[in-house]
């Protein structure tokens, strides 16, 4: 049986539930996740003590989360707005539904924090992926051999600019910069269609294997709730970046998330370019 001090992980799609699970077992945690149905896969959270529930169903969520022991509750992989329409409710989400339709016409940031205070208020206290599990968090400085060069700096320092403006707005994470030209932002696609879109782009653009240029700036959201959403990588977008020619990848160090450092960083090694964790102070943005 579980103790009252499982840390209970609500898990969208994509490797970071399982990521975190995993970290946070290891640093001896006990674990309860809650599956979203649509979202998670069976093989992420069969090797945990789960339960599944619709996003709709608050009432069977929370039951599910109690009666595990969870006294901290995270959440974890990428959660889109669903149809309110299409939602299955039971009763309890059915009383929530106005409150957390009018926070999603906000944007994805109140809509996140809607939902947690939800959780809150039945006594889980709602930490970030992060704290649930630091050995994701990413240092500072480079992560592998390679390092930024000058002439990356100041794509560095333009992608954060330009990520910051995209999070301030609500729009996205992630910004690719070349020479110091825009390449491409994100939106509701994610990082992977990303830098898909960039590999499409002429080699002249991006560089190439031969000739590597251009970094994608991965940075958190000005005012986004951090205990939900912070930017993450993994050794699927190294991999992504090296196919879209670019020389490397900045992220915000202890400001983001690395899925499998050592791997991550064998990767880049591997495939010839750099993952560096930037601290903002170095990047200064006036």
């Amino acid at each position: 049986m579980a103790s009252a001090n499982t840390l209970g992980i609500i898990a969208g799609s994509g490797r970071l539930p399982l990521a975190v699970a995993e970290a946070a077992q290891h640093d001896g945690r006990e674990i309860f996740v809650l599956a979203l149905e649509g979202m998670a896969t069976p093989e992420d959270v069969s090797p945990f003590p789960h339960g599944w529930a619709s996003l709709g169903e608050i009432g069977k969520a929370i039951k599910l989360l109690k009666g595990a022991g969870c006294s901290e509750l995270t959440m974890a992989g990428k959660v889109p707005r669903p149809e309110f329409t299409k939602l299955k409710l039971d009763a309890r989400g059915a009383l929530a539904l106005p409150r957390v339709i009018a926070a999603a016409m906000r944007g994805d940031d109140a809509l996140h924090r809607a939902m947690m205070t939800i959780f809150e208020r039945e006594g889980m206290r709602v930490i970030g992926p992060a704290e649930a599990a630091r050995g994701l968090l990413a240092p500072h400085g480079p992560v592998g051999r390679l390092e930024p060069s000058e002439d990356h700096d100041a794509d560095i320092l333009h992608g954060i600019r330009v990520a910051l403006t995209l999070g301030a707005l609500d729009v996205g994470q992630a910004a690719v910069v070349c020479q110091g030209l825009v390449l491409a932002v994100e939106a509701a696609e994610g990082t992977d269609a990303l830098l898909m879109r960039v590999a499409s782009l002429p080699e002249a653009l991006r560089g190439s294997a031969d000739n590597r240029k251009g970094v994608l700036v991965k940075a958190a959201k000005p005012h986004q709730e951090r205990r939900i959403d912070l930017p993450a990588i993994g050794i699927r977008t190294v991999e992504l970046a090296a196919v879209a020619g670019l020389a490397g990848i900045a992220i915000e160090g202890g400001g983001s998330l690395i899925l499998g450092r050592n791997a991550v960083a064998a990767a880049a090694d591997r495939l010839g370019i750099f993952v560096y964790g930037f601290a903002q102070e170095d990047y200064p943005r006036e």
